[in-house]
């Protein structure tokens, strides 16, 4: 079984509705040939996809996803540190999934990603970017996809701020009209964006250019509108966060321990009250853990240590007497010193937080760093 078990008390919305397996359910292309440059330092020795949330490998949330919805059949395009996300996920058996890679050995773009991925699969076609962290109603998205005869359909959700995104324009029966990649403000028609979730037939595949690289957004999409092949946007209300940016990484996990992703699965360990405890977890007399939070495995908590709310520790993770972590993420082995505050950060593994070190909103520690 993957880590972390269905939990099917901890989210407020209907998920037998938002989990409907698809009829016909087609094979998926998981886009993660990036090397996770937005999210550095965090990934200079650890590739996205396995980037931990709650302790549990990113990926196995969108392996979780998909399977939720009956899509089995995974193959993951990727060329950064690619041995480390096979040791970690293998062929995806223990995660209900039969998990593939297409190894790039040049970089070949989104779509030109999805076209070399996609040789290993037959049929229609789901498409996710490496770096969305959603519930979104697949089986609703490829409905409507029927339903109005779209040869490829998008999933749009609405932002605050689109100009950091693929604006999308559609016309009131949903077919899109435009596409504008990172507008400016001025150039702002619309707040729904490229969500990054793509339904496309198979057909499709033969107009993407062999031998370099393609983009999906910048020349796939709007080549198909050029041919009037029929292209729609598919609007509903799901969560939905790109994880690329350590802020956003962050955010994604306060979201899960706040329970506003309809996810199958929960955090390693046993589940008291609001705080998820690993095995070997040591709180010392006077130490105080306040929920929503994660302990992972061998933590040790020292006298007068506070962790919490909202924080997630991994494995092995000491915090110093005295020590404050607030909205924060720890990763394996960090090691907080005495009165320190670590607050509403990132900590990659093994790092060191000196005695009395402050690290305020927004710090990113990359991995075995020290901060005096």
């Amino acid at each position: 079984m993957p880590e972390g078990l269905p939990d099917p008390g901890r989210h407020p919305r209907h998920a037998d509705q938002r989990g409907r397996a698809l009829d016909a359910a087609p094979a998926a292309v998981i886009l993660a040939g990036g090397q996770g440059t937005r999210l550095r330092p965090l990934t200079l020795a650890r590739p996205k996809p396995i980037v931990p949330l709650l302790n549990i490998p990113f990926l196995h949330y969108q392996l979780a996803f998909l399977r939720r919805h009956g899509v089995v059949d995974v193959v993951l395009a990727c060329s950064y540190l690619v041995e480390a996300v096979q040791a970690r996920l293998g062929d995806g058996r223990e995660l209900g999934v039969r998990l593939r890679y297409a190894v790039e050995a040049e970089p070949l773009g989104t779509a030109g990603g999805v076209k070399n991925a996609a040789a290993l699969t037959a049929g229609r076609l789901v498409v996710l970017n490496g770096d969305i962290l959603t519930d979104v109603d697949l089986a609703g998205m490829l409905a409507s996809h029927e339903a109005r005869g779209a040869r490829a359909s998008i999933y749009l959700t609405p932002v605050e701020d689109p100009t950091a995104f693929g604006l999308v324009e559609t016309e009131a029966d949903g077919r899109i009209r435009r596409f504008l990649e990172k507008p400016s403000r001025e150039q702002v028609t619309t707040n729904t964006i490229n969500a990054g979730i793509y339904l496309l037939e198979r057909e499709l595949l033969d107009l993407i250019p062999a031998g370099r690289a393609v983009s999906m957004e910048r020349e796939f999409f709007p080549d198909l509108l050029e041919r009037r092949i029929p292209a729609y946007g598919f609007a509903a209300r799901a969560y939905w966060r790109d994880i690329g940016s350590p802020e956003q990484y962050r955010l994604a996990q306060m979201d899960l321990l706040k329970g506003l992703v309809d996810t199958p699965l929960t955090p390693p360990g046993t589940r008291s009250g609001d705080v998820w405890v690993g095995a070997g977890v040591s709180i010392a007399p006077g130490a105080v853990v306040r929920g929503p939070a994660v302990l992972g495995a061998a933590v040790r908590l020292e006298p007068e240590a506070s962790v919490g709310p909202l924080s997630v520790l991994g494995d092995s993770v000491r915090v110093g007497r005295g020590s404050r972590v607030e909205e924060a993420v720890l990763w394996d082995g960090v090691s907080v010193g005495e009165a320190a505050v670590v607050r509403a950060c990132v900590v990659g593994s093994g790092a060191v937080i000196g005695k009395g070190a402050r690290l305020d909103a927004g710090a990113v520690v990359g991995e075995n760093e020290v901060v005096p």
